[in-house]
C-alpha cells in the first residue's frame, strides 16, 4: 500500500525546523502496517531536510550557526549572487545536507530514535513557503 501527501510549508525565518509532527499528522493511514518505509522530499534547491535532535533547541541554533560559518555569505568567488548574498550559499547547504530523508516504519509509527526530528533547514533570509512530498509504503 502507498501512501502521498503533499505539505505546504509556511514560510520560516532562517534556521532549522521541526516538521515531524507535521509529517506525522500526513500518515494517519499506517496505523495498522506491521513494516514499511517514509520518504520525507523536499521541492526546492535552497532548503533541505536532515534528522536530528527533537529535544534542546539550542541544538538547531549551533546547526545554523555551524552552516553559516562554514559556507558564509558574500564569498566573492561566487557567480550566482544575482538573487541575493544568502542564494549559493543556499543551494550550497541544501546540497550538503540533501533533499529528502528515509525513515523505516515500524508497527505503525515512524522507527524514529527517542530524541530524532526531522528538520526543515531554511537557508534563505526569507525563502518563502516549502513544498514537501511525503510518501509511504509498507503492509
Amino acid at each position: 500500500m502507498f501512501i502521498q501527501e503533499i505539505l505546504d510549508i509556511v514560510p520560516k525565518k532562517r534556521g532549522f525546523h521541526l516538521i515531524t509532527g507535521q509529517v506525522t499528522d500526513a500518515l494517519h493511514g499506517i496505523g495498522t502496517w506491521k513494516a514499511g518505509m517514509c520518504q520525507v522530499f523536499i521541492q526546492h534547491t535552497s532548503a533541505s531536510l536532515t534528522l536530528n535532535e527533537n529535544a534542546d533547541p539550542t541544538v538547531r541554533m549551533d546547526f545554523e550557526t555551524y552552516f553559516n560559518k562554514s559556507v558564509p555569505e558574500n564569498d566573492p568567488d561566487y557567480r550566482h549572487d544575482y538573487e541575493g548574498a544568502d542564494d549559493m550559499p543556499a543551494h550550497i547547504k541544501s546540497s550538503l545536507l540533501g533533499a529528502s530523508v528515509l525513515i523505516p516504519i515500524r508497527n505503525g509509527r515512524l522507527a524514529l530514535g527517542t530524541w530524532q526530528g526531522i528538520y526543515l533547514c531554511e537557508h534563505r533570509d526569507r525563502g518563502g513557503s516549502r513544498r514537501v512530498v511525503v510518501t509511504a509504503w509498507g503492509a
